[in-house]
């Protein structure tokens, strides 16, 4: 018998979800040689050797590393690195902090661009109709441009400086994907919707290969913090002019950096079509052929962003708007890729072997991206695929789902990919969201319980999840543990300060058993990492891959009300103790 190199003890084991059976922790120890599980069991005590790593898990909880299903993790690492609004929650303080950072970061005349101020994280909640001015920000700074993404980078504020660089003014027509705020007489306020964005930020200085190297190696760094071992990046590619980011994690991959599993969701450019395609499959050969087709950097999905958001009026629904959106020149949303588009680049993508992820978050978007994977099943012959196919589909967000659609995932083999930490009564939720939408379909967010209890049974027979999980971060916290306590509890923690009682749709809460296996199993499932791969993780199996978190707490052996102070206290990717 060989010794282990690490040996966890002392603790409970949550080994993820089993065939169809929610499986509680268990008080085991697991034995680690080689980077994988090579024994699970009551004592282990006979791989103990004298170079093995002893891990006292002091009463908390081993799992399987979370796989964040949907982030941003440069974009995230560069707004940590910039002008960052996280931390604060009111107007003043997103002017304090860009103050500051303007002070921090003077304008210097020999380095090109550095006028410049760029960064975001603030919430629409946060202002009056959820648009922020260009005069809030001239008091602080006036003379340098500043653009600011919002938390969910689906509109961006800028100052009068940053519009006069661009050209904005009353005659500047909408694009066609966006909007500009304006006030009665049509004078932009300040606040861009969508692509309306692009106007601005193609005249900030571009992000250089080191910026984004360093700002995947901090992100790395937190993600690895909050027990986040591998995760699938919802954008790689020329996303609105954005340099490659894929050749930035195959640098950080060559050079030994890169520790977390990853797939990368290349960009789909929603201004083409199905002749993209070929451009697409190329560049996961490429990358394959020099890193080598199981590394762990991967390109085999596709990230198409079918509809916008429900706050600015973008999110893709079946029917009108309530308000001035449902009286606007687009009464149902603004879809991107719909209609027979989106079947065409579901069925194109799917027969080349790809991955396809798509952005959902009106009804109509979610039911013209499963009709397009109705055809894609038809016309490239699903029925006879093998489970552990390369082709891990998925759709993301899923705020707004027709009942008549939450039994279609399971149908379909389509996965469920929740940002759960959306789904509770909150500020933008109150004011911005369901006085455009109206009660019925206010009754119809985030369906994540509708949507697995319809698939019950379908994992046993072909290993397909029907939910993995993820952030969006930076829109939302990478925390693993705020997301799954809202899942549970369909609320925010009851010492958050946009707290509320009540709870979003109760009878939409996942167990932890089931929150948590979306976050492990699932997501590592649809980065090719599940039952049926070569390379399995989210579970602790002997044999699987040994990503690993170590808790300080059985999160099971609380109340449900106290999930979120669960905290991550050490992780591991291949065995190697990347944080704690």
């Amino acid at each position: 018998m060989p010794h282990a190199d690490t040996l966890f003890l002392g603790g409970v084991v949550y080994r993820g979800p089993g065939r169809g059976v929610a499986r509680a922790p268990e008080r085991l120890q697991v034995a680690v040689v080689d980077g994988r599980i090579a024994a699970i069991d009551t004592d282990l005590s006979a791989w103990r050797g004298p170079a093995t790593d002893v891990v006292d898990l002091a009463g908390g909880m081993l799992h399987a590393g979370f796989v964040d299903a949907h982030i941003h993790p440069i974009q995230g690492g560069l707004e940590r690195l910039g002008c960052d609004l996280t931390s604060a929650s009111t107007e003043a303080e997103y002017l304090e902090v860009v103050a500051r950072h303007a002070r921090e970061h003077p304008a210097r005349s020999d380095v090109s661009g550095s006028e410049w101020i760029t960064g975001g994280g603030w919430s629409m909640s946060s202002f009056p109709g959820g648009t922020p001015t260009a005069e809030a920000l001239d008091a602080v700074v006036p003379g340098r441009p500043v653009l600011l993404f919002n938390r969910d980078h689906h509109g961006a504020w800028a100052n009068t400086a940053a519009l006069r660089v661009a050209g904005i003014d009353a005659e500047t027509p909408d694009p066609a994907d966006g909007r500009i705020e304006r006030d009665a007489e049509g004078r932009p306020t300040g606040t861009l919707h969508e692509g309306a964005t692009r106007l601005v930020s193609q005249f900030t200085p571009p992000t250089t290969a080191e910026d984004e190297h360093a700002a995947l190696l901090e992100a790395q760094r937190y993600l690895h913090s909050v027990g986040v071992t591998g995760w699938q990046d919802a954008i790689v590619g020329s996303y609105f002019g954005a340099s490659d980011t894929a050749l930035v994690y195959a640098a950080a991959l060559e050079s030994g950096e890169l520790t977390a599993d990853v797939v990368g969701a290349m960009w789909w450019d929603r201004d083409r079509g199905t002749e993209q395609v070929p451009e697409l499959v190329a560049r996961r050969d490429a990358l394959a052929a020099r890193l080598g087709p199981a590394a762990r950097f991967r390109l085999s999905a596709v990230k198409i962003m079918a509809d916008g958001v429900v706050e600015n009026g973008t999110a893709s629904m079946l029917e009108p708007y309530l308000g001035p959106f449902g009286a606007s020149e687009n009464p149902r949303g603004l879809p991107f890729v719909g209609g027979q588009a989106l079947t065409d680049a579901i069925v194109a993508l799917d027969a080349a072997g790809l991955s396809v992820h798509v952005h959902t978050i009106g009804d109509r978007a979610v039911r013209e991206a499963l009709d397009g994977f109705a055809a894609a099943r038809v016309s490239n012959g699903w029925a006879d695929r093998e489970a552990a196919d390369a082709r891990r589909h998925h759709l993301a967000h899923l705020q707004f789902v027709h009942p008549d659609d939450a039994a279609r995932f399971a149908e379909l083999g389509v996965t469920a990919n929740a940002q759960a930490v959306w789904a509770c009564h909150e500020p933008q939720m109150r004011e911005l969201t369901l006085p455009v939408v109206g009660a019925e379909r206010g009754a119809q967010q985030y369906p994540f319980a509708s949507i697995l209890r319809a698939g019950v049974g379908t994992e046993g027979r072909d290993a397909r999840p029907v939910l993995c999980a993820g952030s969006d971060w930076p829109v939302s916290t990478p925390d693993p543990w705020q997301a799954i306590h809202v899942a549970v509890n369909r609320r925010l923690p009851a010492d958050d300060p946009e707290f509320d009682p009540e709870p979003l749709l109760a009878h939409e809460a996942l167990t932890l058993a089931e929150a948590l296996g979306a976050y492990t199993a699932g997501s590592a499932w649809i980065n090719g990492r599940g039952p049926g791969d070569p390379e399995v993780t989210g579970v602790i199996e002997v044999g699987a891959v040994a990503d690993l978190v170590a808790t300080d707490r059985d999160a099971f052996a609380g109340p449900a009300e106290s999930i979120h102070a669960t905290r991550c206290v050490g992780t591991w990717v291949a065995g190697r103790l990347v944080h704690g």
